[in-house]
């Protein structure tokens, strides 16, 4: 079995599981067991990796079907909400069930392949290196780096949910990523071998789930954004019921709504002209700071133009919220007026932080450091409150500082609503109405995403 400090033996406690065997088109069947809703992955986070990144373990490959002993690779990958593909360092991966897909070939269309690729390396044939493979693209978000890379498939073992427990193991017989090599892993977090895809695409991890398995929500999955490496949160695929203990109530009977908005033009690194992007938009039509509205900048740099520019996207590669230059002054200057009411001192700037403020002077609440509150208002009055816990960070001199980062006077997206900002609050996205859903802090509730599930 692969293993590294980050990986964990996921439901290995448990008897109950069954595995379904089969390589072919009639493993997609429904989920069997009573009272399964979803196909849950965990949400590990690496608050010691400089880019604060949240990852999930994937197991693809073969097993021996006479014994069950598991010789599947346990494959660590940074999440990418915006991803549109997985991609995974094929030098470090081995499995007998891996078949590349054929450049030309149908699913090759469908996942925009460029072209065929072949391989000159010496040896028999494997993953990452075979002949008249689909051309396709393994991005690396977090250094900006792009290469080209064969696509394949493997079978991948998947788990369904209550929302609460595990209910029974399941195969998706054929799940599709890019082989990259280790070349790709630059700046990923320790351990960590590639990415997954959480996008709008066909190929995309719980589009795939989701096309594999009778699901009550098909197209719904939301995240759980642990803030803590002692507990892991959560990715749900096909819709709730969530629960979040100690607090028993079902998160998914609470949400908060507002429309999930698409780019008329593709944010991927490689797309043709007329692509939309498969990102995760939403309309904030204005910001408050301590319930004061901001009016200091261009209101329109909230709206997405028709060349795509502008806007709010949620991200889980951006560690911390990014802001168009304008919007990040008026926000960080009401917010510092705002603070120094509250007897608040202001200290020396940290990179990559504007605001910092002596923790001596910061007092505490249920939802962490006692400082102004900032929201994100959406049509009819909905907003999005983000406390203190997911406003401020703590650096090495002992200070705190406001978690905003200057994005500059023109980026592509305005808004960048980063990972530390989603931390702790379920967020459901829900792609058959385009709404995306939320919960308050669920540290209001004296719970968190940072859980220990019995299957975790």
């Amino acid at each position: 079995m692969a293993s590294s400090s980050l990986q964990y033996l996921f439901l290995s406690s448990l008897s109950i599981f069954f595995y379904l065997l089969s390589h072919s088109s009639a493993a997609q069947i429904a989920l069997q067991p009573k009272g399964s809703t979803a196909i849950h992955l965990p949400v590990r986070t690496n608050t010691t990796s400089h880019s604060h990144q949240y990852y999930t373990t994937l197991e693809l490959g073969d097993r021996d079907p006479s014994t069950l002993n598991v010789i599947r690779n346990e494959v660590s990958v940074v999440i990418d909400l915006g991803g549109q593909r997985t991609w995974i360092d094929c030098d470090k991966y081995n499995s007998t069930s891996y078949r590349p897909i054929s450049c030309g070939s149908r699913k090759c269309e469908a996942a925009k392949g460029i072209g065929c690729m072949d391989c000159t390396l010496p040896g028999p044939p494997r993953p990452g290196c075979t002949n008249d493979t689909c051309g396709s693209d393994a991005y690396n978000p977090i250094k900006n780096l792009l290469y080209a890379a064969g696509l394949g498939e493997d079978v991948m073992e998947v788990y369904s949910t209550d929302g609460q427990s595990a209910i029974s193991s399941n195969t998706v017989p054929d799940f599709p990523f890019s082989c990259g090599a280790s070349a790709q892993l630059r700046g990923l977090a320790f351990g960590t071998i590639g990415m997954v895809g959480l996008a709008r695409s066909p190929i995309s991890l719980t589009t795939k789930i989701a096309s594999a398995f009778k699901l009550p929500h098909p197209k719904k999955f939301a995240l759980c954004l642990p803030s803590s490496m002692t507990g892991s949160g959560d990715i749900f695929i096909g819709g709730g019921p969530y629960y979040m203990l100690p607090y028993t109530k079902d998160l998914s009977k609470s949400l908060a709504t507002t429309p999930l908005l698409i780019n008329p033009v593709s944010t991927a690194p490689l797309y043709s002209e007329g692509d939309p992007s498969d990102e995760y938009f939403v309309d904030v039509k204005f910001i408050r700071v301590s319930g004061i509205r901001l009016g200091s900048f261009n209101a329109s740099l909230l709206a997405i133009d028709k060349q795509g520019n502008g806007g709010t996207k949620l991200s889980t590669v951006a560690p911390h919220t990014v802001l168009q230059n304008s919007i990040y002054r008026s926000v960080v200057n009401k917010f510092v007026k705002m603070a120094a009411l509250k007897k608040i001192t202001r200290v020396a700037s940290v990179s990559p932080f504007g605001a910092c403020f002596d923790s001596k002077t910061i007092g505490t609440s249920s939802t962490g450091p006692d400082v102004p509150v900032i929201d994100l208002v959406f049509q009819k009055g909905v907003y999005w409150r983000i406390y203190g816990a997911n406003l401020m960070v703590r650096v090495k001199t002992g200070a705190l500082c406001l978690g905003l980062v200057d994005g500059g006077a023109a980026p592509r997206t305005s808004v960048v609503l980063g990972g530390h900002q989603l931390e702790n609050y379920l967020v459901e996205f829900d792609l058959g109405s385009s709404m995306l859903g939320f919960s308050s802090s669920l540290l209001l509730h004296n719970t968190s995403c940072s859980h220990n599930r019995i299957f975790q």
